[in-house]
């Protein structure tokens, strides 16, 4: 396993860490046996991060971290994410009484003292204008409660944003091959800044595996199901804004990434990898065969120049305009 900085923290975090939405739940049903299991074959396999969020799961997620890492606490960086347990565009959640509310009801879950990174799990962007919220974590991190604390964007607008407060250490964007557009902009100016980028659905929820056809279903306590269209929160977070149907024939069509390099998920991931100022990427896992697929991104080969001016191509001429919501 390799370790990046974390931008401007004290953090070095495994290149390939892991997410923990799946195992919370809206992924369909999972088994806690097999997630334990997963957790500790990729922490002896050199995992040090791990991101979760206050409402996988309404906190189980938290609970299988601290079961998980026990005795570990000081090696194992824990990431989690705050608000949308409440009204994310009410002023008053983002209050220090209900902040600080938040951090100890996660601390408690996660059996631990001190959060590694806290972040603002996708709020409006009027409270990111606002900017109130970031006084009440630089109070929570003077206090010891949280080393460090970020940002949980949706659009790249968020992002740079963010980048303006002094104290944001790390932004977790939506960032794959079908939604390339943070590397014109956000990326260089965050590796600039100093801030650490850590990528959730690296594999836009599954269409960059290659496994769906178009008749594929899923289960209905999948978000891939009930927010196929952005019906409970931003579409983006569900195929990366794709519409089921075009992301299959879209990833249909990026195949051809996969030869040399295992398979397609794997291909995938490598692409995000090589991106400069990228910290670490998290997908999701339900069993350890998912966390050693996932893992062998690490030793795929990368790219020629060729292959990646044709993956820029086909983003912007293909895949971009059949992205829904902001970007």
């Amino acid at each position: 396993m390799k370790y990046r900085q974390l931008g401007k923290s004290d953090l070095r975090v495994s290149e390939i860490g892991f997410g923990t939405w799946a195992i919370g739940g809206d992924w369909g049903g999972s088994s806690d046996e097999d997630a334990l299991e997963g957790l500790r074959r990729a922490m002896d396999e050199g995992v040090n991060f791990f991101d979760t969020a206050d409402v996988y799961g309404g906190g189980h997620a938290e609970n299988l971290l601290a079961e998980a890492t026990k005795g570990r606490e000081d090696e194992i960086h824990i990431a989690t994410k705050f608000c949308r347990a409440g009204d994310i565009g009410d002023p008053a959640n983002y209050s220090e009484e209900a902040v600080r509310h938040y951090c100890e009801d996660s601390l408690k879950r996660l059996g631990r003292e001190r959060i590694d990174l806290y972040q603002i799990h996708c709020p409006p962007t009027g409270i990111l204008r606002d900017g109130a919220v970031f006084g009440v974590l630089d109070k929570l991190k003077k206090e010891g409660k949280i080393r460090h604390y970020g940002v949980s964007v949706e659009t790249v607008e968020q992002g740079l944003l963010c980048l303006n407060v002094p104290g944001v250490s790390a932004l977790q964007i939506i960032f794959n091959l079908l939604r390339q557009t943070p590397t014109e902009e956000l990326l260089p100016q965050a590796a600039e800044k100093g801030v650490g980028i850590l990528v959730r659905l690296p594999l836009a929820s599954g269409l960059l595996t290659g496994k769906f056809t178009q008749a594929s279903t899923f289960a209905a306590n999948d978000h891939r199901n009930f927010n196929a269209n952005g019906e409970q929160f931003n579409v983006g977070e569900t195929f990366a804004g794709l519409p089921f149907e075009k992301g299959v024939e879209l990833a249909d069509g990026l195949k051809w990434i996969a030869e040399g390099r295992g398979d397609m998920a794997r291909a995938s991931m490598r692409w995000i990898l090589d991106q400069p100022g990228v910290s670490t990427i998290i997908p999701g896992f339900k069993n350890t065969r998912q966390v050693e697929d996932n893992l062998g991104a690490a030793q795929a080969p990368g790219y020629s120049e060729e292959e990646i001016g044709r993956l820029a191509d086909f983003y912007r001429d293909r895949v971009k305009p059949h992205v829904r919501g902001e970007i």
